[in-house]
């Protein structure tokens, strides 16, 4: 059996997994990332966790490459470019200082383009030639598929979706420091901002008044919206009415024939899902209304990103 690695690293954790050329995962493991601020270290763990998931197989298997998804990655470069929520500063070269350790292929990629990757060859996007994947985590991310390729841009870093400015140069920040990006709006960081403000704006009475900004989660704003609090219901009101605007922007450049949301945010279901597909109709343009669905991904019960990385080795292998 030849396996393919597939590694998502986030700020908090890096989550390994192991999976086939039909996308099966065999086995998976995480890892604090933060444990690791030299980037050396880091890599020596990687590679540690990777080969004792493929010796604790119950079958003998090939590792045939390494593929990862990452913030800030240029797959042109094989490198991390100045991630905000990483510990490693500057340009670091991940895919030559992994390749010399392991001689294998190694591959990296946006985690939302290799998401988007996935979604084609092992989600619902087999068979489309023209979607859009956006990842609704901590941030906003994008990948972009039109014409059957991935949008991967000149250096590598197309795609990135929320740090678009959506209210002119005001408003919220950005990891980036973009002022009034999309992901300061719609993303699970973006919708505790929007409780914050609608706490200040409505004078309604919400359990979320108790709450503290940093014991607050996506889920336990989904569970109060489920019993009716006003708050709750409000803000993911208002964050779908965002996304659905920026997405109905987004439908122009490439008229996809789908949008796949994907990502933490994605679990509170019709609370963010109907606002935003009500918000992405009311501003398409005439000639795109009727013709783009909003889907959840296919791979909701796995991670995208792993899936993504390991989709950038297989890819090639078509």
């Amino acid at each position: 059996m030849k396996i393919v690695a597939g590694v998502d690293i986030g700020g908090t954790y890096t989550k390994v997994g192991l999976i086939d050329k039909q996308g099966n995962s065999h086995a998976n493991c995480s890892f604090s990332t933060k444990d690791y601020p030299n980037i050396d270290d880091y890599l020596d763990t990687l590679k540690n966790e990777i080969f004792t998931l493929v010796e604790n197989l119950p079958e003998k298997a090939e590792l045939i490459g390494i593929g990862i998804g990452a913030p800030n990655a240029s797959s042109r470069n094989g490198s991390i470019e100045n991630a905000p929520n990483l510990a490693w500063k500057g340009s670091v070269p991940i895919v030559s200082k992994l390749q010399a350790q392991v001689n294998l292929p190694v591959k990296i990629m946006n985690d939302a383009s290799a998401a988007a990757l996935g979604e084609m060859l092992f989600g619902s996007a087999k068979g489309m030639t023209d979607f859009i994947a956006i990842t609704l985590g901590t941030g906003l991310g994008g990948g972009v598929v039109a014409n059957g390729q991935l949008i991967d841009g000149f250096d590598g870093f197309a795609g990135e979706l929320g740090h678009i400015d959506i209210m002119k140069g005001d408003g919220r920040i950005t990891g980036l420091n973009v002022k009034g990006g999309l992901e300061a709006y719609a993303s699970a960081t973006g919708l505790k901002r929007t409780v914050m403000h609608m706490l200040a704006k409505h004078m309604d009475d919400s359990e979320l008044r108790s709450i503290a900004y940093n014991d607050l989660h996506g889920s336990t704003i989904t569970q109060l919206a489920e019993k009716g609090d006003p708050i709750a219901i409000k803000s993911f009101k208002y964050t779908g009415k965002i996304l659905g605007a920026a997405l109905a922007n987004f439908v122009a450049f490439s008229q996809p024939q789908a949008i796949f949301l994907m990502g933490g945010l994605v679990k509170s279901g019709h609370w963010i899902l109907s606002p935003t597909k009500k918000y992405l109709e009311k501003n398409l343009l005439q000639v795109y209304k009727g013709k783009v669905q909003l889907l959840e991904s296919g791979l909701t019960d796995k991670n995208p990103a792993i899936m993504g990385g390991a989709a950038l080795i297989w890819n090639d292998l078509k």
